[in-house]
């Protein structure tokens, strides 16, 4: 009995250090962090249980060589746990930012929806306005009908 019980107890010890490494891997190992900058395309506060701050970014580039070098935006989905951080976005929706982030392996509903938590905004710049070209019509085309 009393050899079973060991053997039981460091079964135990044994379980309960790898749940606890795989779940500090997981959720709370910063597996990368860096900037990301684009067109703040929306900042919300939303949750059913718990609240959190959701926004997108909208960043812009050029496919490669399968996309026939078109132009294409990507979007950046992150969650903001600072509320300072998501008050200051809330003024910046439509403008250029840069934002500093941190990537999680995985997501705490309490912390938000994404593994991408932004922690500081580094830039705003406004928007850039875009020359817009007028778009002729040949009226001739409606007279002649």
């Amino acid at each position: 009995m009393r050899k079973a019980g060991k053997v039981f107890s460091i079964i135990s010890i044994v379980v309960v250090l790898f749940l606890a490494g795989f779940i500090y891997v997981k959720f709370y190992f910063v597996f990368g962090s860096g900037v990301k900058a684009g067109e703040l395309n929306q900042i919300v506060y939303k949750g059913w249980i718990w609240k959190t701050y959701e926004g997108r970014l909208i960043q812009t580039g050029f496919k490669g060589a399968k996309g026939g070098g078109s132009l294409q935006s990507n979007e950046f989905n992150f969650s903001v746990v600072k509320k300072s951080v998501a008050d200051s976005l809330m003024h910046c929706s439509g403008k250029q930012v840069e934002l500093h982030y941190k990537e999680y392996n995985g997501m705490l509903p309490w912390r938000g929806m994404q593994r991408y938590i932004v922690d500081s905004i580094i830039r705003v710049t406004p928007a850039q306005t875009n020359s817009t070209v007028p778009f002729i019509v040949d009226e001739s085309e409606y007279y002649n009908m």
